[in-house]
């Protein structure tokens, strides 16, 4: 358990994107910690772009939550 901590701190932020409809996690992705607020935004809608094309559904519908450590 202390071991995949670190990994993720290492790795960046991570992120899941969650369809609103379902309540069900459709896909995880991770960030650099070193983007911007702005730069991060950018690349969390085109990711959820990307999940909404993939899974055919409306972007509307996909939210997504940064995961914290526990």
């Amino acid at each position: 358990m202390i071991l995949s901590i670190i990994i993720m701190n290492a790795a960046g932020k991570h992120y899941k994107f969650i369809n609103s409809k379902t309540g069900y996690v459709i896909f995880y992705s991770s960030l650099k910690k070193d983007l911007s607020p702005d730069e991060a935004k950018a690349e969390l809608d085109k990711i959820k772009a990307q999940v909404a094309a993939k899974n055919c559904i409306y972007q509307e519908t996909i939210y997504w939550e940064e995961m914290k450590d526990e």
